[in-house]
């Protein structure tokens, strides 16, 4: 089974974004722990035009993430990976399971706190770290297993996008909405009518995000919303006008976009009895939902989808390295902080506990999860 040049392309940005994301979080933590930590904040809070800069970061520059995001998943829908309802089952009902228990253990040990609210942490996967750590292990483990979670990791975002529209929106603004959808209709007709060109998409996409960002509804959604009008083929020969967006995208999502959210958000003063906090239910509920959850949700959904011959295992593929890749699913991090801070927005000490809890089981998910792959794919596979 051969990768194609845009997974390729794909697993060498995560693998090198990877590592420039975990030096990005280290530099976060030590700015913040440093005398430089209140002076760090207070340059994020400062206002630039109608927004702070956390915000800009946060809404602005992750509906980009999120418009990169969306043009993979349409991609996947119409030529790659997805495009096969058999290749599709798997991952898709391994992004569910991976999805509902995690958010399940969550509940569990938080239904009735003030930290219920907090469901949707460890629902998420973070494709850059996910597919950094298994592009580290080459050609240890089979491409199949590569593309099975990377489909995952698109699925996981998309279910975490539709999280965040329909219960992380406070409030509805339907003057906005209606222009926004207004905005869409124009957005479907270009599509509809061959315009091929990214400035006819681009700037009514941007007049998208500000209706959306007034709507009630997260902005970051516009990003996903535009990437699903930007016109594609199913061509080997022609580059449409969405390969070639993507291929604009992935360098700065990868090596700015990313970076900076990861300087912004992992910005984590310690404090005392911040460690005693990850003993206590909202740290198990966050911890147990990446790393159990995401886990057990992945392989029993997997499982299950074989047993009653939906599905199929990922050629070459054995179960430990599945296993290994439901570890992998538990590495929450951009995802994860990016719920938790529309979770607890306004109360930032419970934010940082949150941080630090998914930064732990993150951090674990990984190490976990590369152990296991490594040990278990001892033949070398050519992709």
């Amino acid at each position: 089974m051969k990768l194609t040049q845009y997974f390729k392309n794909f697993f060498h940005n995560s693998q090198s974004s990877g590592i420039l994301l975990i030096f990005c979080v280290f530099i976060s933590l030590l700015i913040a722990n440093s005398s430089l930590g209140e002076s760090y904040q207070n340059l994020l809070d400062t206002q630039l035009g109608a927004y702070n800069i956390a915000t800009w970061i946060n809404d602005g520059l992750m509906a980009i993430f999120f418009l990169l995001v969306g043009l993979e998943i349409k991609r996947e829908i119409i030529e790659g990976e997805l495009s096969n309802i058999k290749n599709a089952s798997l991952p898709i009902f391994a992004a569910i399971g991976g999805m509902v228990v995690p958010a399940i253990i969550y509940t569990l040990f938080n239904q009735g706190t003030d930290y219920a609210k907090g469901w949707g942490i460890p629902m998420a996967t973070d494709i850059a770290f996910s597919l950094a750590i298994i592009s580290m292990l080459s050609s240890k483990v089979p491409a199949s297993i590569k593309v099975f979670l990377a489909a995952l990791a698109i699925v996981d975002d998309l279910g975490a996008i539709l999280v965040i529209a329909i219960f992380y929106t406070e409030q509805l603004h339907w003057t906005f909405l209606l222009i926004s959808l207004a905005i869409m209709v124009l957005l479907v007709l270009l599509n509809k009518f061959g315009v091929k060109k990214h400035i006819y998409y681009i700037i009514p996409g941007i007049a998208l995000w500000y209706c959306m960002h007034h709507s009630g509804i997260h902005a970051t959604i516009a990003g996903v919303l535009l990437a699903f009008t930007i016109p594609t083929n199913e061509s080997d020969t022609e580059i449409s006008p969405l390969e070639k967006l993507e291929g604009i995208l992935h360098i700065p999502v990868s090596f700015i976009i990313m970076p900076i959210f990861a300087l912004a958000n992992t910005n984590i003063a310690f404090e005392p009895g911040m460690v005693d906090g990850l003993f206590t239910n909202f740290g198990f509920g966050i911890i147990g939902g990446l790393i159990g959850g995401k886990l057990i949700g992945v392989t029993l959904a997997c499982f299950i989808a074989i047993k009653l011959g939906i599905s199929q295992l990922p050629h070459k593929a054995t179960w430990p390295q599945m296993f290994g890749v439901g570890l992998l699913a538990g590495i929450g991090f951009t995802m994860s902080i990016f719920i938790a801070l529309l979770s607890f927005k306004g109360h930032h000490e419970i934010q940082d506990e949150a941080k630090f809890a998914i930064l732990v089981a993150s951090t674990l998910a990984a190490i976990l999860g590369y152990t296991l792959l490594k040990y278990t794919s001892k033949t070398k596979h050519i992709d």
